[in-house]
């Protein structure tokens, strides 16, 4: 068995970044344009959903600022840090879609080096004091890139539109969502002068269409708590390949004391890929626990049942994993944590290009079992503004993949899975400060030590991920941002040559400034990888050097 090292923002430690809202993003990859990080406020974990409002683990003391947290698993998103070609909300913006204002909506044009162009709208609006619905219309793209030209151009677009219906017994939920994508493998090794690449040959194009509806109970004097979602995605790309994922959710909670619960979780996923051959892919899961909590810990046990199918590779078995939680807080503002977990972890063709797009056609695509995890860490915040947390894990995976350039075309991706046990010690720390909303600061490492079965090395995964972001509002009129990412400890190899590549270190700082010209318009600049280094997260894909985008912005 070997040792080594590698990976993203968690590897169950929660995603990593920060944002002017908390979210657990989802997985990356680093493109060559204005970046955008799925950034968490560290530690301010999202509001509980209503199924566990009525199991808080603990009360805050009267008149004092009650901690929510949120235990999320993530799936087993081991990529870096996501970094998608995106130009980051300014404050302001932010300001406007959190809260209720005249100047809700806005329209957005901005132009930069590398042919970069930015095209955005966003409406939102309250027909009744019961139905909220938004609009997002967003383009980014950049005619020219790091290698020869327009062979590494990219434009990204995307189109939402959501509302909710909420009453006093229940709340809808529906969002339709569409992206497309359009990019080329410029991985291809140098070319003589003489010798003109096809770009037609080298293209790819992502189209992907999303349809979502949620249920939920929010009646307090209704004794069963409940809420369901369902979604249906398709994708398709250049190369015929596409994907039909239909996926359903239920969260059910019912007291049996004041201080003692039921919870059942229940997930029915049934997809359809189509590439060299059609095939069926299918995971159920039901994760029935039950809760007990006092003033000073909470308890939650169980067990987690999976069955996947697959026809392709004639599967059909089903594995349960024990669910055992601790969460004592000795005082308010702290909590101490420990749990025993396992899963199993669906992986599909969206998920996996969300995480690296440079894959190649026909690739394989297995779920990953996470055998156990055992975990534990300390949670909470302090005074004045700040908060933390630490949290150390030891997990055991059967078919853990990892990304590699592939054999027959080293210009695209294939996927590497480990079918023995593959064990990974993580260990993640972070912290934040929030100044009345004047200046915020947020900073997250993560260090991630793989012990690998059937592999060489834990190929393109970091071992030491950084974080830090900040927000400063100078004025009432100027807002800045500055974030720095740092990744460490990636390794490649050219199968065609046995090649192995130590990348170097990936060192990224940003700066972003807007600054309100009147009531209706802004300005804003966006200065990217200003260290100007040309870093590879992916072996032979070289991103942008310094790049920069500004432009205005008008809000109605």
């Amino acid at each position: 068995m070997t040792k080594s090292t590698a990976i993203r923002s968690s590897l169950f430690l929660l995603t990593l970044g920060f944002s002017s809202q908390f979210a657990f993003a989802q997985r990356g990859e680093i493109e060559s344009q204005t970046y955008e990080i799925v950034k968490e406020k560290s530690i301010e974990f999202a509001p509980a959903n209503r199924v566990y409002d009525k199991v808080d683990p603990i009360k805050g003391e009267t008149g004092k600022k009650k901690v929510d947290y949120q235990i999320i698993d993530p799936q087993i998103d081991l990529s870096s840090p996501k970094l998608t070609p995106s130009v980051a909300a300014s404050s302001d913006e932010q300001k406007r879609k959190d809260e209720p204002d005249v100047l809700n909506n806005y329209v957005k044009l901005g132009a930069g080096n590398y042919g970069r162009f930015l095209g955005e709208a966003f409406v939102g609006g309250r027909p009744s004091e019961d139905l909220v619905f938004t609009t997002q219309l967003k383009h980014l793209s950049a005619a020219n890139g790091p290698v020869d030209d327009k062979n590494s151009a990219n434009a990204a677009t995307n189109f939402r539109v959501g509302g909710k219906y909420i009453r006093s017994k229940y709340k809808v939920e529906a969002a339709l969502d569409y992206d497309r994508k359009n990019y080329y493998f410029y991985g291809y090794q140098p070319q003589p002068e003489t010798v003109q690449v096809n770009r037609d040959s080298i293209r790819q194009t992502i189209n992907r269409f999303g349809v979502a509806l949620g249920f939920e109970n929010t009646d307090a004097s209704v004794l069963v708590d409940y809420s369901v979602k369902t979604s249906l995605h398709t994708l398709r790309d250049r190369y015929e390949a596409s994907e039909l994922d239909w996926g359903t959710k239920l969260m059910a909670s019912v007291p049996l004391s004041e201080s003692f619960h039921a919870l059942l979780e229940a997930d029915a996923f049934v997809t359809q890929r189509v590439d060299r051959f059609t095939f069926n892919r299918n995971l159920f899961r039901v994760k029935p626990t039950f809760k007990y909590t006092s003033e000073l810990f909470s308890v939650t046990a169980g067990i987690n049942v999976a069955n996947e199918t697959d026809s392709e590779l004639e599967i059909n078995r089903t594995k349960a994993f024990p669910v055992l939680n601790i969460d004592v807080a000795p005082f308010a503002g702290l909590h101490i944590f420990a749990g025993w977990n396992g899963d199993m972890v669906r992986n599909t063709l969206k998920s996996m290009l969300g995480e690296n797009q440079w894959l190649g056609p026909n690739v394989q695509i297995l779920n990953t079992d996470k055998d156990y995890e055992i975990s534990g860490g300390v949670k909470g915040e302090g005074l004045a503004g700040f908060n933390y947390e630490g949290k150390v894990a030891y997990t055991q995976y059967r078919n853990f993949y990892y990304f590699n350039n592939s054999l027959a075309d080293t210009s695209k991706f294939a996927i590497l899975y480990d079918p023995g046990k593959t064990k990974v010690l993580s260990i993640s720390g972070q912290a934040g400060y929030n100044f009345n909303d004047l200046f915020k600061t947020s900073l997250k490492v993560n260090f991630f030590d793989y012990s690998v079965s059937d592999l060489e090395e834990p190929w393109h995964r970091p071992d030491l991920t950084l974080n830090w972001f900040n927000a400063l509002s100078i004025s009432k009129k100027l807002f800045v941002t500055a974030d720095f990412y740092m990744l460490r400890g990636i390794k490649a190899k050219n199968f065609q040559t046995g090649e192995v590549t130590k990348l170097p270190v990936i060192a990224d700082l940003n700066f972003k400034i807007d600054y309100l010209l009147t009531r209706n318009f802004s300005a804003f600049v966006a200065l990217n990888n200003v260290l100007g280094k040309q870093y590879q997260r992916y072996q032979y894909y070289p991103q942008q050097g310094l790049n920069f985008i500004g432009g205005l912005s008008f809000s109605f």
